[in-house]
Order: C-alpha cells, then sequence, then structure tokens
C-alpha cells in the first residue's frame, strides 16, 4: 500500500467486475492517463484474484492510474487504496453512496470519495431501483467529499451532473466497449 494522496482524485474511474471478461483489458486501455480504477472481482478466488491484481497494478503504474482495492481482502503490492474497506492510515479510502445513510456512513468512515449510484438504469444491475439525476445531485450537494456518479454513465450524462455537486464520474460497461478513443474527461 502506498501511503500518500495524490494532489488531485481522479475525475474519471472505471469499476471493474468479472462480468468485463476479456474487455477489461480494453477499458483500462480506453482509460486517459490520471483516472482511477477500482478493481473488484468479487467472485474469483483468492489466488486469482491476487493474480489478476497484480497485472492490473502492472498496467496502472505504466499509464498513471490510481488503483483502489475493494473488499478487506489485502491483494498485494500497487495498491493507492481501497474501497468499502477499513483504509491503513494515509491510504485513499472511497465508499459506494446509495442513499442520505449510505452518505452518513462514508463520513463517519472519513471515506476521501464516494461512488453515489445507481444514477441511470445501467446493464450491471438490470431492474435495479435507480437514484435519477435529482436525488444523485442532491446526495451529491450534501457534501464536501468529492462524489463520483455511477450508474449507467457516459460522457453525455457526466456533463448533465457536473453542475450538479459532482466531481467526477465512472462506469463499467461503457469503458469497455470504447476502442481507445480519445475520451473527455
Amino acid at each position: 500500500m502506498r501511503y500518500r494522496h495524490p494532489a488531485r482524485l481522479p475525475r474519471t474511474w472505471l469499476m471493474t467486475d468479472e462480468r468485463l471478461g476479456d474487455s477489461l483489458w480494453t477499458a483500462l486501455a480506453a482509460l486517459p492517463r490520471g483516472s482511477g480504477v477500482v478493481f473488484r472481482h468479487y467472485s474469483l478466488p483468492v489466488c486469482q484474484r491476487r493474480a489478476l491484481f497484480a497485472q492490473i497494478s502492472r498496467f496502472a503504474r505504466r499509464r498513471g492510474l490510481l488503483l483502489l482495492r475493494a473488499g478487506d481482502t489485502p491483494l498485494g503490492r500497487g495498491e493507492d487504496g481501497v474501497h468499502n474497506a477499513r483504509a491503513p492510515h494515509g491510504a485513499i479510502a472511497s465508499r459506494a453512496v446509495h442513499s442520505a445513510r449510505e452518505l452518513a456512513r462514508a463520513r463517519r468512515a472519513g471515506a476521501d470519495l464516494i461512488f453515489v449510484s445507481p444514477i441511470f438504469p445501467t446493464a450491471s444491475h438490470p431492474g435495479a431501483r435507480v437514484l435519477g439525476p435529482l436525488r444523485a445531485m442532491a446526495l451529491a450537494r450534501a457534501t464536501t467529499i468529492p462524489a463520483i456518479a455511477l450508474g449507467g454513465m457516459t460522457p453525455a450524462h457526466a456533463r448533465r451532473l457536473r453542475s450538479g455537486g459532482f466531481y467526477g464520474w465512472s462506469a463499467i460497461r461503457w469503458w469497455a466497449d470504447q476502442k481507445r478513443k480519445a475520451v473527455p474527461t
């Protein structure tokens, strides 16, 4: 774990998971330099999860990406912080926020960054209840913690939400559908 905070947290993020399959590498390659990655892949056995994390960590260092590990299981070197887990001193800590109650928990936990979701309908959680832009913006405006928009996000949605208190945006599938295009931040 690197015990430091970057001067500025990334505004663009990729949330990884098993559903990306081989398009994980396309998604990582599409990220602009200085973006962030939250590595999840919860269902992989720990040894496979660690091996994949090590590959992504090397890729992230070469591309100047910030890398957060989701969950409590340590995965090895290359972590800049954690997501939904207790962070070691000086590490970046992010939290998922789906409600005002979870926002209060994130504050108490000392989160450096929150991911507010799901804002729009998303393929990764079909049929899930969404916050919608207005409720999501109310959560983002209710805190000084940088808020990242997640759930059905695209650059157009990100532009729409930026005036609503969001610091940045994150996606899963949108990044995987890119072919190293120039991506707006």
